[in-house]
Formats: C-alpha cells, sequence, structure tokens
C-alpha cells in the first residue's frame, strides 16, 4: 500500500522543507483558492528573504500580505499587486523587488517549468517594458519574446478534495494557477477541504494527478474572504 502524504498540521507538513532566501510558488486567483492555514504557518516559521510567485499579493491583512507584513519577502513575480498598500509602500520605498509578468504568461512560465520546458516564445509583452533585455524572434512575421520558466524550491497551494495519494481536485476559479504552481514545485504542499481514501475519485474528477503532491493538510474550516463585496440594490429602478 502506498503511504498516505496527510500531515497533522500546516506547521508540520513545512517542518524540514522551508528555509530563507528560497523561491516559493503560491496557488490561488485574488483570494479565490489561496492556501491560507499555508501561508500563516509560513509566517510562523520566520522563514525570510523570500521570492514568491503568485498571481496576486494578497490584501494588507490576509494571504500573502501577512508575509509583506512581517517583512519576510524580498521578491514578488506577479500579474496583479493592486489590492495591497503595504506591497505599495515597500515597492516605490524601494524595500521590495517586483518583476510584473502578464497574466497568460506568468501561468505558463509555472506550467512550462512543471513540464520541464526551460523557455517559451510569446507574442505577449513585445514592444513594451515587459520585452526589455529579452531575446525576440520572428515567426511567420510577428515578433515574439522569449519568456524563460519558473521553478519554485517549494510550492504552497489549495484545493477542494484529496485523497491520501495527493490525487486533487479543484473547486471552480481556485483551479487558475494552483495546478500551475503544484507542477513548478520541487516540494509541493497541498491545503484541502476535504480528504478521503484513495482510489474513492473518479479518474474524471481528478484535476492533477498525485505525482505532483509530496505532502497534504486538512483545513476543513477555511476563512475564504471575499475580496470585494458588490451587492445589488433592492429599491426599484
Amino acid at each position: 500500500m502506498s503511504q498516505s502524504k496527510v500531515y497533522g498540521s500546516a506547521a508540520e507538513a513545512l517542518e524540514g522543507i522551508v528555509s530563507d532566501d528560497q523561491t516559493l510558488a503560491i496557488g490561488g486567483f485574488g483570494l479565490c483558492g489561496i492556501p491560507e492555514a499555508l501561508i500563516e504557518a509560513l509566517r510562523d516559521s520566520g522563514v525570510k528573504g523570500l521570492t514568491c510567485i503568485s498571481n496576486n499579493a494578497g490584501v494588507d491583512d490576509f494571504g500573502l500580505g501577512l508575509l509583506l507584513q512581517t517583512r519576510q519577502i524580498k521578491k514578488m513575480i506577479s500579474s496583479y499587486v493592486g489590492e495591497n498598500k503595504e506591497f505599495e509602500r515597500q515597492y516605490l520605498a524601494g524595500e521590495l523587488e517586483v518583476e510584473l509578468t502578464p497574466q497568460g504568461t506568468l501561468a505558463e512560465k509555472l506550467r512550462s517549468g512543471g513540464a520541464g520546458i526551460p523557455a517559451f516564445y510569446t507574442a505577449t509583452g513585445v514592444g513594451t517594458l515587459v520585452a526589455e533585455g529579452k531575446e525576440t524572434r520572428d515567426f511567420d512575421g510577428r515578433t515574439y519574446v522569449l519568456e524563460h520558466s519558473l521553478r519554485a524550491d517549494v510550492s504552497l497551494i489549495k484545493a477542494q478534495k484529496a485523497d491520501k495519494a495527493g490525487n486533487l481536485m479543484f473547486n471552480k476559479t481556485a483551479r487558475n494557477f494552483n495546478p500551475d504552481c503544484a507542477m513548478a514545485g520541487k516540494v509541493t504542499v497541498v491545503e484541502v477541504e476535504e480528504v478521503v481514501e484513495t482510489g474513492t475519485l473518479d479518474p474524471d474528477e481528478v484535476h492533477l494527478p498525485g505525482i505532483f503532491v509530496q505532502r497534504i493538510i486538512l483545513n476543513d474550516n477555511p476563512e475564504k474572504r471575499i475580496e470585494k463585496t458588490t451587492t445589488k440594490s433592492t429599491e426599484s429602478a
């Protein structure tokens, strides 16, 4: 029988695999599908000098914003960072390195890294600051820029459900970036809301196979904070 990958807590799952000056890939799309408990455990571990690859930088008091507050992040590789005032302050003060990357390019950098593809050409960013200093090449009359793939020492991701072998199911928008981050990590830790026995998931339900996952923790009551609440007036027009 295969050994269970389930750990008792987020702190236990990070023990022995996180250290100063690492590169981490953090899953999530906005505040949707972020590994809340793992980020808190990473904060509590005290590791510093981190380079974090993430679609976003959280908000001031949640998600990766917690690590920015404690100054544990030295560099962010992201596509959207507009909801975090502390991020803005650190960047403008020269205290935080930032590598802004188009969203689709960031996803492909992670996916390609996990697939063993070292670099790829894309038309996104040609003629802008994104392409400065990078190799370009023409294909069929169109110019493309060479982008290098991304790999992470550790990936922290969130899924809806896992079996004990690490096969994962994601819930809707949480499927954005989480599988790519998982593939890019040398070691991947996943936070899930439900753990089931190996073999009980229908193969068609598996969005990412367990070969990409080394450790699992259960967080069956996540906060799931809403980034922006929009309500409709009940008053008649």
